[in-house]
């Protein structure tokens, strides 16, 4: 039986998320829509911040 890379399970996401619209090719000339091209970072700030905030609890 073979194994399956841990690479392959990172690119099935990025390939459902590219077949979402998060990404279209040869579309740079279209105007910025923050979500749609800043929603990834919009995200890990978030989890950044939740995860800082949590650190604190814990902490106390």
């Amino acid at each position: 039986m073979a194994k399956r890379s841990p690479m392959s399970w990172l690119n099935q996401l990025t390939d459902w998320f590219e077949s979402r619209g998060v990404y279209i090719p040869g579309e740079e000339s279209r105007a910025v829509d923050p979500v749609r091209d800043f929603g990834w970072l919009m995200v890990a700030w978030g989890a950044g911040v939740a995860v800082f905030i949590l650190l604190f609890a814990f902490a106390v």
